[in-house]
């Protein structure tokens, strides 16, 4: 925000942010140099062979998935261990977020081939979104058209992982509940357990943009380290954009120092190693690569 303010100014060059409501796919648009890129479809790219993208560690996007799996607030569900065999219903099959949410399932010792999987949007109507992505759908995981709030609902599922919530999570009387009764002491022990809070997306450049200006990557990370150092102590000195967000300031400095979502390659390896692992292991990406080829010049 304070690059697209004007608040932070890049130096040597110009930048003209189009805001989005959808997630570009830079490749198919000759107008732009690069854009915000969704961390799995980047890197099933990579995995493919395809480098037409200079990936940025700079992760624009990052949060824990404990919280993105919502059961009936009628249900006796509370664990990740309790969705063996279960159906449940995802908002896209390889994007980035449901595939850290599904490694927790893994991790949990749930068999993913053992869910019955349904791939919708979150209500219905919904457009503009990449659903299925360039890789085919197991055998357990089907497609709908219907809006998943409806069908956790009505009980056509036991529980829907979405990144966003449902308008009706935030009123009295919802229906709907996250799975864990505690989620954020779930996430903290998981940032305990690896260091990381999980990315969803980055930065990318065309490499033909790259090629005709060769300082272009480090200059846009700079900028977008300064527009973030700029943004947090801007939060700190108006902390009033809800009624305690001064405490969850001071908690988060406190659980995780001066940085919780640090740019770099070096910073992010372990996180990148983490992600290129999962996405292998789900059969979602047919080759593993590193952290280092993920984010090779």
């Amino acid at each position: 925000m304070p690059v697209v303010t004007g608040a932070v100014r890049p130096e040597g060059f110009e930048l003209d942010i189009d805001s989005r409501a959808v997630t570009p796919d830079v490749l198919q648009e000759p107008g732009l140099d690069g854009g915000e890129t969704s961390f799995s479809r980047y890197v099933l790219r990579r995995a493919s062979g395809d480098d037409r993208l200079v990936g940025l560690p700079v992760f624009v996007m990052r949060g824990f998935r404990h919280r993105c799996v919502l059961v009936r607030s009628d249900s006796e569900l509370t664990s990740l261990e309790e969705l063996k065999g279960a159906r449940i219903g995802l908002t896209g099959w390889p994007d980035s977020g449901n595939t850290w949410t599904r490694a927790l399932l893994r991790e949990a010792g749930v068999d993913l081939a053992g869910i019955t999987w349904t791939v919708g949007p979150l209500v219905a109507g919904e457009t503009g979104k990449d659903r299925t992505g360039p890789v085919p759908f197991p055998d357990n995981v089907s497609l709908t058209g219907d809006g998943l709030a409806e069908g956790l609902a009505d009980g056509r599922y036991d529980a829907i992982m979405t990144p966003f919530m449902p308008e009706e999570f935030f009123t009295p009387g919802s229906r709907f509940r996250p799975l864990l009764p505690d989620h954020r002491a779930a996430e903290r022990a998981y940032y305990e357990r690896t260091g990381f809070v999980p990315g969803i997306h980055l930065v990318t450049l065309k490499r033909e943009s790259v090629e005709r200006h060769p300082w272009l990557p480090q200059a846009v990370t700079e900028l977008f380290e300064r527009s973030k150092r700029h943004w947090v102590l801007r939060r700190r000195l108006l902390a009033d954009t809800t009624p305690w967000l001064l405490a969850e300031l001071a908690d988060t400095a406190e659980t995780f120092g001066r940085d919780w979502m640090p740019y770099g390659a070096a910073q992010n390896a372990p996180m990148v190693a983490a992600f290129c692992a999962e996405l292998h292991a789900q059969g979602i990406s047919h080759r593993l690569i590193g952290a280092e080829e993920a984010f090779a010049a």
